[in-house]
């Protein structure tokens, strides 16, 4: 209480000739106003969570249940199913939880564009995006709103994460090596401002289940052309006002790799995954390379952009269409003259459809997959 407040209930001295003053009750005493536990709680910042979903009802009911699971609890859940062939509703429905939203697109639009509608219409102060196929601690958003509400200069704030299998198994030693080659591993606790470098050439900021992010500090319309590497680009936009991110060491979030994950089809056989992923490089890429910001890194993103080509190129001449493929690979050409996979994938798309085809299927790790 202030000296003000405790002078306002002092008792005035008394005269003969002044009448005898009036003596509060207890009642007409000021009182501190109270709040009730229920105002505190709808005084937190809503926390808008998306799950994009495509076909994928057991791993989404885990991933539903770790959203409703957490121990901070003033969320709106929207689960936006892509048009997938499974009924995903009865899922949502199953939880029978009235923070939970559900969005069914009438047509197709690709995980990017799905995500952009879905973080446009959230109406949280801070939004967080969960695969379908991952999870969460119960103490991940918790954790993160702490740094951002103490800390407007804040943009987000991101966590490590354990690798899960299949069956939600942690698998250590591929969780250490991602730490280690994403820079979690030498990343120290705390605030850092730039963070460009982390989320742009480290790729330390995994926005697809591992952060939370002030929604007003992305211009969420820009992803639906990043593709399956939204969440790289989502980081990206984040990063360019120059403000901070802040880094919690704990491993809150769960990613699962599986057969059917995005990474694992397009790093096999699919030609229009490879596809996929290609375009979505080289679209982030070439955003990179005109950014003046990133300009000491702008050399890296040249070779990145022209691989990325590259692949898109291979891809092509593997499906038979040589012609498309060349336009891919002269673009390459413009950054990588003397690159070795490059020139042979050209050489490839100029000799007759049968022999570029047979060629460019042939499994060489050396020529047509990258080294690590």
């Amino acid at each position: 209480m202030t000296p003000t407040s405790e002078t306002s209930l002092a008792t005035p001295s008394i005269t003969p000739s002044i009448t005898p003053p009036i003596i509060l009750s207890v009642t007409d005493q000021p009182v501190a106003e109270t709040k009730s536990v229920a105002t505190v709680l709808t005084e937190r910042p809503l926390v808008s969570v998306i799950i994009p979903t495509y076909d994928r009802l057991d791993y989404l009911r885990e991933a539903i249940a770790s959203a409703v699971s957490q121990t901070y609890t003033n969320l709106e859940i929207i689960v936006a199913d892509d048009c997938g062939p499974a009924n995903s509703k009865e899922v949502v429905d199953s939880f029978q939880d009235s923070r939970i939203q559900y969005k069914r697109n009438p047509t197709n639009l690709g995980v990017s564009l799905n995500l952009a509608r879905s973080f446009a219409a959230a109406k949280g102060k801070y939004v967080a995006s969960l695969n379908d196929d991952d999870r969460w601690d119960q103490h991940f958003l918790e954790t993160l709103i702490r740094p951002l509400e103490d800390n407007s200069e804040l943009v987000l704030a991101f966590c490590d994460y354990f690798i899960i299998d299949d069956d939600g198994h942690i698998n250590e030693a591929a969780t250490q090596k991602q730490t280690q080659r994403e820079g979690r591993a030498q990343l120290s606790e705390g605030i850092h401002q730039p963070f460009r470098k982390i989320s742009v050439m480290d790729q330390a900021v995994f926005t697809a289940a591992a952060a939370l992010i002030r929604k007003d500090a992305v211009n969420w319309a820009q992803i639906s052309e990043a593709g399956v590497f939204y969440d790289y680009y989502i980081a990206y936009l984040a990063s360019r006002s120059g403000q901070g991110a802040y880094y919690c060491p704990q491993r809150l979030s769960y990613y699962r790799i599986h057969a059917t994950g995005e990474n694992m089809i397009s790093g096999k056989h699919s030609l229009p995954a490879k596809i996929r992923k290609g375009k979505a490089g080289a679209f982030c890429y070439e955003q990179f390379i005109e950014d003046p910001n990133l300009a000491a890194y702008r050399t890296y993103f040249q070779h990145e952009w022209a691989h990325a080509n590259t692949t898109i190129g291979i891809a092509f001449l593997r499906m038979g269409d040589p012609q498309k493929a060349r336009t891919y690979i002269h673009r390459a050409l413009q950054y990588h003259r003397f690159n070795l996979r490059t020139l042979v994938a050209y050489s490839l798309s100029y000799l007759p459809q049968s022999l570029s085809h047979s060629w460019a299927n042939v499994s060489n790790p050396g020529l047509f997959t990258r080294p690590r």
